[in-house]
């Protein structure tokens, strides 16, 4: 048979025609339906019911459908996991639970009673019919992913509901097919399964970590690292089966391990979100919309009796679930509209019972076409209750941050990163991206001095600039690439500093090339003598995205330096992306300022805080940090308030006690542009709003002198847990 023949029997069979059919419908749908104000989702549904058997026949739904389907709702949950803000999940964690128990149990309640006297079904077809109601898809997530609300607190509970309910709902399937199977209920089936799914979640909670941890150390090749999270994805889906669950629920747990290894602004991220939004879950939703047969409801009233009375008894128990859990929360009509959007939708688990129950002779041809009409219509209303609900709360967040951002003294950050290697440039461009706040969109400068004419530095410093550009590039980031000629380097950092108004330098720290070489290097001696602002040094020997915690060492009247609130900003969006806990180690009278700068910036991270007594407690770390922890410094400069005899010391300590440790050393930003202090949490504590006279200053100085002094000589060094 020849090309042209085959492009002309329907449905199609040539894989090419097939392909590109499908692609064009993911482009065209939306932009077609964007104009007539329809979610999308429901057109990709609505295109699947056209193009498929019981539409035109122009496509059918074959083996490609059914992996490319299957795979798209795992990568639905799996994303799902992935986005989601473990810090927001652990907050909300019990009221998701309580949701999902809510969720599932009225609409079980509620729809065995209903079909069975409704519908004049057996009280197992009804149980039957009751788990489909009982669970829900997160059809209409990807309406909330691109309305930037899946950490909102309406969604994270949504999602921890979701996966309650389906958990419970998947049980019931199975021992409605046991009794039909065995004509018994038998209590030991449920308990071996919850057995099976404690030792299932411990093995994924431990192992995978410990797997993924070690393979993203040794392997830095982005589709490398893209192919492995996915075989993650799907052996977690698969093993959730093998126990006797469903693969989505593999694919959600498999999502909740990696979110800590994937950072939100990485080209990883980017990558799984791409390659799932334009194939994966497009081809799923087309899937979808091909089971659904409008035409049965011409056959007889019958079915369209059964479907309407499915799709109200559904959504009104999600309805009523919904309901009691806004009043219980206290949560406003768009966030429960939200909740209802998100757990209102069917599709993967009520399509398995719905094969299940018709391959059993549970439920007949009538409910089954009723089952599947159903899923069309609680597809369409979620999808539509979910932009609603979205937009509305989008516009409200939006509001909320103008005002806090027109009362805030926060200012994006124009950042230089200097590379002069290859092989260090990708690090420390993704520590400047990390450290950035996620709506800064200035440029970012990358930087490559040199002072000499050698080709070898010249093609090198070309390959590093190269490298951090696409590092950039990859995850959105417009980069200024500038490769400068002067006197020294120091001198051409400052100039290009000057030249483009930045306030952060982002540098690699320096190692030691001979036994007289210093800790910092001579350029970067001359950089800190050379400008007041802000200098980020790092040195890690892991990537970034694999640092278990934050460890910040701050010195005594830290909050009284000009980019105090500038440095904690960092340190904040730092543990944000690379989702690790920071642990602050602190004078007592520091703390209720670095909690004033995080509680004002709206930081949900995991935080902690540890008193430090004197700054010889600083050597006590060294045996408290782990290979995987970042330690991060704040230093000081001489002219500053901060500055003492110790931190003079503080490279020493740095090269013996922590020349194997992951390190940054953040030098804020002294005696720049007035700055307002930051309001600590205590309301009894000391404000200040100017800053000192250089006179006191300078008694202030010395007085901290004298008193570190008498400290180190009266307390004893007190080992810090941390």
């Amino acid at each position: 048979m020849n090309l042209s023949t085959a492009l002309m029997e329907f449905p199609l069979r040539q894989p090419v025609a097939i392909f590109l059919l499908v692609l064009v419908i993911i482009l065209f749908t939306p932009l077609l339906l964007r104009r007539l104000k329809i979610p999308h989702i429901i057109g990709m549904i609505l295109a699947g019911m056209v193009v498929g058997p019981y539409g035109f026949n122009i496509l059918e739904r074959d083996a490609s459908f059914q992996i490319f389907g299957q795979v798209g709702i795992l990568y639905l949950m799996f994303l799902a996991g992935v986005e989601i803000d473990m810090f927001n999940l652990k907050q909300n964690l019990r009221k998701g639970v309580l949701f999902g128990l809510i969720s599932f149990a009225i609409p079980m309640v509620g729809g065995l009673l209903l079909t069975h006297y409704i519908l004049d079904t057996s009280w197992l077809t009804s149980t039957l019919i009751a788990s489909m109601y009982a669970s829900h898809t997160l059809i209409s997530y990807p309406i909330t992913a691109r309305f930037g609300l899946t950490n909102s607190r309406s969604a994270v509970i949504s999602i921890c509901g979701t996966v309650v309910a389906v958990l419970l709902a998947l049980v019931v399937l199975a021992e409605v097919v046991a009794v039909q199977e065995h004509g018994v209920f038998q209590w030991f089936r449920i308990l071996r399964l919850f057995g099976l799914l404690i030792v299932y979640c411990g093995a994924l909670y431990y192992l995978v970590p410990i797997m993924t941890r070690r393979f993203f150390k040794s392997v830095n090749e982005p589709v490398t690292q893209y192919i492995y999270v996915m075989a993650v994805m799907l052996l977690a889906s698969l093993l959730a089966q093998l126990i006797g669950l469903e693969a989505i629920l593999g694919a959600f747990l498999a999502g909740l391990v990696l979110n800590r290894y994937i950072p939100k602004r990485s080209a990883l991220m980017n990558r799984i979100e791409f390659v799932g939004n334009a194939v994966f879950i497009p081809y799923f939703l087309i899937g979808v919309g091909m089971l659904i047969n409008i035409n049965v409801i011409l056959k007889g009233w019958n079915v369209a009796w059964i479907a309407l009375n499915m799709i109200v008894v559904a959504l009104v128990c999600k309805w009523l679930a919904v309901y009691i859990a806004q009043r219980v929360y206290g949560f406003d009509k768009v966030e429960r509209m939200l909740m209802f959007g998100l757990t209102s939708g069917k599709a993967a688990a009520t399509i398995a019972a719905t094969m299940v129950g018709y391959q059993y002779g549970l439920i007949s041809e009538d409910v089954m076409n009723g089952a599947v009409l159903m899923i069309l219509g609680c597809c369409a209303i979620a999808s539509i209750a979910t932009e609603r609900a979205a937009m509305k709360l989008r516009m409200g967040i939006a509001e909320e941050k103008l005002k806090h951002e027109t009362g805030s003294k926060r200012s994006n950050a124009r950042q230089l990163v200097a590379v002069a290697n290859p092989l260090t440039a990708e690090g420390i461009m993704k520590i400047a991206i990390y450290m950035r706040h996620p709506k800064n969109k200035l440029p970012l400068t990358a930087l490559y001095v040199r002072n000499n004419d050698d080709p070898a530095n010249i093609a090198m410093g070309k390959n590093a600039l190269q490298t951090a550009v696409k590092v950039a590039s990859a995850v959105d980031v417009k980069v200024d690439d500038v490769e400068r000629y002067d006197i020294n380097i120091a001198t051409g950092l400052v100039n290009v500093l000057k030249e483009k108004n930045c306030t952060d330098i982002i540098i690699g720290l320096h190692r030691k090339s001979n036994i007289v070489d210093t800790f910092y290097g001579s350029m970067i001696e001359q950089l800190l003598r050379a400008t007041n602002k802000s200098i980020i040094m790092s040195r890690c020997f892991i990537p970034v995205n694999t640092v278990t915690r934050i460890v910040v060492v701050v010195p005594p009247k830290a909050e009284f330096e000009t980019g105090f609130r500038q440095w904690v900003t960092r340190i904040g969006n730092l543990a944000t992306q690379v989702g690790c806990k920071a642990i602050f180690i602190a004078y007592k009278e520091t703390i209720p300022y670095i909690q004033g700068v995080l509680t004002a910036e709206k930081y949900t991270i995991s935080h902690e805080y540890r008193e430090m007594e004197t700054w010889d407690d600083f050597i006590m770390l060294s045996n408290r940090i782990h290979d995987d922890d970042l330690l991060v410094v704040i230093g000081a400069r001489r002219t500053s308030i901060s500055f003492s005899s110790d931190m003079e010391a503080m490279p020493t300590f740095l090269s013996r006690y922590f020349a194997n440790h992951n390190i940054m050393i953040i030098y804020p930003e002294q005696f720049g542009a007035e700055a307002e202090m930051p309001t600590p949490i205590d309301p009894l504590s000391a404000t200040i709003t100017s800053n000192p006279s250089p006179l006191l200053l300078s008694v202030n100085r010395w007085r901290a002198q004298f008193s570190d002094y008498r400290k180190r000589r009266s307390s004893r060094r007190n080992r810090i847990d941390i």
